[in-house]
């Protein structure tokens, strides 16, 4: 009953997207409609367990958010309104006139968006990769899955700037030598991109250092312990009692938490946009199926918070973190050569597979020791509950 609950929203929107399609259209968009479902939960199946390190950070009442405003963000902002901002500002016309493109002549409409798909692929190709190497150089990040490959990395992230660093030197070698006529555009959007993931998650730790999350916005006492017990959380400041009380992100700490979730959804929506154009050029259809997918992984997002997933697997992180370093490349690669969204989603299961599967393994191996760390060689040291992934 529980899962039922968690995919509720999920389940109701499938059903009014599926009718609006059936009616409005006909079996074809129907059919086109569950394709793009589809092909966006197996893209953004690594985004779910993503999202899910950040959201257990937050309180259940925020969760609710995730799963209620932050759905209409995704499917009416990223995927229906966010493609035209992008046409507008790359081909320097009014949203109006783009939509009126969109509306009236959806060939052009794609053809336009094509043509922004360098600053698509630049800009959401840097943010993951900043994710990815943020996760690689944590200096606080216990458990390893390849420990030849993270340990020197994580020594090395003492330096707080090395990420940053990376993070330049690759968008040069991008733009230098792999972006062909559109080397102004990627540079531009890839610092675009550096800089906004450097100012939410500078903002979101800011306010979290502060103690501002401690603010009230709307979860009782009892709904925040009890999400930060699910979380796995173990801030424990002193009730007025004396009496410790399990603390997640609320206020405006969480509302940066939220809006990092947002952007984070947005740079793994660019390729599915852009790549639905492929199966349908009538943009309230992508909307409907890409929103479907969207809705699925935001409750599968919460549904691993709940189940306490990513402590049970402990390295589902590393394979998603994996599979967000392997679509920045290829979002990099995309630039001047076509990309199959086929290929994009089998290299994301793929790693989330490979991270299953180990850990899995890790699972039988501590229970066969009766509990004890049973790793060895290159198995990492698990003896503690793995450290929420950096904002």
């Amino acid at each position: 009953m529980h899962a039922l609950r968690i995919f509720g929203w999920s389940f109701a929107i499938t059903a009014l997207g599926v009718a609006a399609a059936g009616v409005l259209g006909g079996p074809r968009d129907v059919a086109i409609v569950a394709i793009l479902a589809i092909l966006e939960i197996s893209l953004s199946f690594d985004n779910a367990v993503i999202n899910a390190t950040i959201l257990r950070r937050m309180s259940e009442w925020w969760q609710k958010i995730f799963l209620t405003l932050g759905v209409l963000i995704a499917v009416f902002g990223m995927r229906l309104l966010f493609p035209i901002v992008i046409v507008a500002l790359t081909a320097h016309l009014s949203p109006v006139d783009v939509f009126d493109l969109a509306l009236n002549d959806s060939a052009q409409y794609a053809e336009k968006l094509g043509d922004a798909h360098p600053a698509i692929a630049a800009f959401g190709g840097i943010f993951l990769f900043m994710i990815f190497l943020d996760f690689l150089f944590d200096p606080e990040r216990e458990i390893q899955w390849i420990r030849k490959l993270e340990e020197p990395l994580r020594r090395a992230g003492q330096l707080d700037v090395i990420p940053i660093v990376v993070a330049l030197v690759a968008l040069l070698v991008v733009g230098e030598a792999f972006s062909g006529d559109h080397t102004q555009q990627v540079l531009t959007s890839g610092v675009a991109s550096l800089a906004t993931y450097l100012a939410v998650r500078g903002l979101g730790e800011f306010f979290e250092a502060q103690g501002i999350g401690a603010e009230d916005d709307g979860a009782d006492d009892d709904s925040a312990v009890g999400g930060a017990v699910a979380a796995g959380d173990t801030a424990a400041p002193a009730r007025s009692g004396g009496t410790p009380k399990l603390v997640l992100a609320t206020g405006r700490a969480a509302a940066f938490l939220f809006l990092y979730l947002e952007v984070i959804d947005a740079s793994f929506s660019f390729d599915g946009v852009v790549g639905a154009f492929a199966i349908s050029q009538n943009i309230f259809v992508i909307a409907a199926g890409l929103g479907i997918g969207a809705m699925y992984i935001r409750s599968l997002t919460v549904y691993l918070v709940r189940r306490g997933t990513l402590s049970e697997y402990i390295y589902l992180e590393h394979g998603a973190h994996y599979a967000i370093g392997a679509l920045a490349i290829i979002l990099a690669v995309s630039i001047e050569t076509e990309v199959p969204e086929i290929v994009t989603g089998l290299v994301g299961v793929a790693f989330i597979g490979l991270a299953l599967v180990s850990s899995i393994r890790h699972r039988r191996k501590e229970a066969a020791a009766g509990g004890d760390d049973a790793g060895q060689d290159d198995e990492p040291d698990t003896s503690r509950e793995p450290a929420p992934a950096p904002l």
